[in-house]
């Protein structure tokens, strides 16, 4: 394949005048970057670097390629290794690796990936090599190298104010060398998935890749009137092509389009009167049909540049336009009707939407010596445009068995008013790491967003927020092998979805994050151990439900935690992937909410001052391990322990939820789980065969929550998948 070389020198210059300079995915944590940034023009080597086990060794979740022990900051990283050995299809099933994140469902428009990191929601943190992802829609994994959790507020790295953390895929790029893989895969509940890697290296310098998919999953779910089950069915590819492999200037152009066609499960209701998931009607009941739908297509295109002036001087353009599509009708369940075949029973969650950005993204990193000292600098700027469309369906059907309710893809309802809004978000960051003394270096970072909304409602037309980020560490590298810091952060959040219903302009999200930590390497590297100490807090935490009249969540939310984390090879043969997490979150200061009607202010009840926050256990804990025996096979497996996690409102104004006849705070709980998992692979240098056990004893838990309360979803019940593999 050939690209032409031309057109890069104007959009080069073009950019440089303007002060720009845009990330590329082409060096995404990926094998191709560790061998791009020689700044050589003769390729040295032919084949794909072997990528990382357990334990990643490169990241550019700090902007810079590093290794994550060096960055100031908690740092959670699912390799693809670890996917692969799990049987990892979706990026909700990859996040079960990360202690301290527990899963969101649907709550009211919010469908698709909903994440909760440390307490806090991170639908406003979810990237894509390193840009904005924050679309609503199911994520893949495979096209993804891997996935970086940052933990803590983004600050000047991201411009995101949300003290959980930031969720960065990292796409699989082109690299230099032909390289094939084939998997096929069949299990329980009509799961099938077929994938495929291909890499291809056109001349020294030029490479194609392609990777592509198609699962179907069904579920021991099903509703007993119509016999029909909600369904997973999705396929994908991406493609992506490299002109300047192991240059200085390297241009990678890719396109990554999803398609999915599910059939949405809401889960089940809690029950009024013990505040538990409700016992009236079996847990394997749906309340959907196969009538109900959940369709969308996801196009992403990416052009990226990179120019490297030394070994230690990099410049890096992209740009990105994205288009994501969705539709959907599904049932909410109920605790007093059992499913009906006709869709009757239960109520009807209807949207449509339209979300398209444009980003250009910028970053230069130099390391330099400066007056006895070295310096790690950085800077950039960004520039992200987004339109939005979203309404409800029209019914073209009743609400009777004689004319049950019909709705159709994409077919918006004729009464009612769109909720549409357009917004630009302009960045400037720059951040210094100096080593001012042996072993002891300072990290300090600003970055200032610009926000520039408007809205189609009219309560909350027009929204113009400009706040600082802030971003500051002290690192003591004792040795190579450990790293002590003592971080700290302050964010605010300029995502154009919380801000329309304020109806007034209250002020923005922001969130500061303290946190002392330690990381160890091990084993000659081999094996990564780190702690975290931290306390996070969030002012005017805004709503994830967009139909939610109060937009204000809460005016001070704090979580004060601890984590542990392991990953990585204790032995040639023996890897361990580990994480606990244990998690104090409260509630400091209750909602303020602007009245709709009379613009009064009005306060949620105090009583929920001091209260545990929403979908937040106080403990969690993952575990993962495998060993490699003789003659080619190898075992693993792993559990996955979560707290009980509340679901409630805390922006009524009306008595707190407690139980019948009592007084005593009791929301809806999803109760503790604890759920194990097994593999066995028997592995040759060609091809491989590989067995996945789900919930090896078929436990019942409730792995999703509907943080406003009404329902949660139970999790998978065991499930067996044959995986065959073929390498070329």
């Amino acid at each position: 394949m050939s690209l032409p070389q031309k057109p890069l020198l104007p959009l080069g210059a073009a950019l440089m005048a303007g002060g720009l300079s845009i990330s590329a995915f082409a060096a995404e944590g990926s094998e191709s970057s560790k061998a791009a940034v020689l700044p050589t023009i003769k390729v040295e080597a032919n084949a794909e670097v072997e990528k990382d086990g357990y334990r990643a060794t490169t990241t550019r979740v700090g902007k810079t390629l590093q290794d994550p022990h060096d960055i100031p900051q908690a740092v959670t990283t699912v390799t693809n290794q670890l996917m692969e050995d799990q049987q990892v299809s979706s990026l909700k099933d990859a996040l079960r690796n990360v202690a301290g994140l527990t899963f969101n469902a649907a709550e009211g428009g919010r469908a698709g990936d909903n994440m909760m990191l440390r307490g806090f929601y991170t639908f406003g943190d979810m990237y894509l090599d390193g840009i904005r992802d924050t679309a609503q829609y199911n994520r893949e994994t495979f096209y993804l190298e891997q996935v970086d959790v940052l933990r803590g507020a983004g600050a000047m790295l991201f411009g995101r104010g949300q003290a959980g953390g930031v969720i960065n895929q990292v796409s699989k790029v082109p690299h230099l060398g032909d390289k094939g893989k084939i998997t096929g895969s069949v299990g329980m509940y009509g799961y099938y998935e077929m994938t495929g890697d291909f890499n291809k290296q056109i001349t020294d310098t030029i490479a194609i890749r392609f990777n592509g998919m198609k699962r179907y999953e069904s579920s021991w779910r099903k509703n007993p009137a119509a016999n029909d089950h909600p369904t997973i069915d999705r396929d994908g590819f991406a493609i992506s092509a490299a002109v300047g492999l192991n240059t200085a200037n390297e241009f990678i152009l890719s396109h990554i389009r999803t398609t999915v066609n599910d059939k949405p499960d809401y889960g089940v209701s809690f029950d009024s009167t013990t505040r538990k998931p409700q016992e009236r009607f079996p847990a394997k009941y749906y309340w959907g049909t196969d009538n109900n739908f959940d369709k969308g297509t996801v196009n992403i295109t990416t052009a990226s540049f990179t120019h490297r002036f030394s070994p230690t001087s990099e410049w890096r353009t992209q740009l990105r336009y994205a288009d994501y599509k969705r539709s959907y009708w599904a049932k909410t369940p109920q605790t007093t009707l059992p499913p009906s075949a006709l869709a009757v029973t239960g109520g009807n969650q209807t949207r449509s939407s339209d979300y398209e950005t444009l980003t250009i993204q910028t970053d230069y990193n130099k390391r330099f010596k400066l007056l006895g000292m070295t310096h790690e600098f950085l800077a950039g700027a960004e520039y992200l445009k987004e339109d939005s469309f979203r309404h409800t369906l029209q019914n073209f059907g009743g609400t009777t068995t004689a004319n049950p309710p019909l709705y159709r893809p994409h077919e918006i309802s004729l009464t009612g008013n769109p909720t549409e809004f357009d917004s630009r978000s302009y960045a400037v960051y720059a951040q210094d790491t100096i080593e001012f003394i042996p072993k002891w270096k300072v990290t300090l970072g600003g970055r200032r967003d610009q926000m520039k909304a408007d809205y189609s409602s009219a309560t909350s037309p027009k929204l113009n927020y400009g706040e600082w980020s802030l971003r500051g560490a002290l690192s003591y590298h004792f040795s190579p092998e450990s790293h002590f810091y003592i971080a700290y952060s302050d964010s605010f959040s300029p995502t154009a979805d919380l801000y329309q219903l304020s109806v007034a302009p209250l002020p923005p999200e922001r969130s500061q994050v303290k946190e002392i930590g330690a990381k160890w390497l091990l084993f000659d590297g081999d094996l990564a151990l780190r702690t975290a100490l931290y306390r996070a807090d969030k002012q005017w935490e805004r709503n994830t439900d967009l139909e939610s009249t109060a937009a204000i969540l809460t005016r001070k939310r704090r979580t004060d935690g601890f984590e542990l984390e392991l990953a990585g090879r204790i032995t040639p043969n023996w890897e361990v992937f580990s994480g606990f997490a244990l998690m104090d979150p409260e509630i400091r200061k209750v909602a303020v909410n602007v009245n709709t009607a009379t613009g009064v202010l009005t306060s949620a009840n105090p009583g929920y001052e001091g209260k545990r926050a929403r979908n937040t256990p106080p403990y969690a804990f993952n575990l993962w391990t495998t060993y490699k025996l003789p003659y080619g096979w190898k075992v693993g497996g792993g559990v996955e322990v979560k707290g009980d996690r509340y679901g409630y409102s805390p922006t009524g104004t009306g008595p707190i939820p407690t139980l019948p006849g009592e007084t005593k705070f009791h929301p809806n709980t999803a109760p503790a789980y604890m759920r194990w998992d097994a593999m066995v692979a028997y592995e040759q240098p060609k091809w491989a065969v590989r067995l996945n056990v789900q919930n090896v004893f078929n436990k019942l838990y409730y792995d999703a929550i509907y943080d406003n309360g009404p329902f949660t979803i139970p999790g998978q019940r065991r499930r067996a998948i044959m995986t065959a593999e073929y390498r070329f």
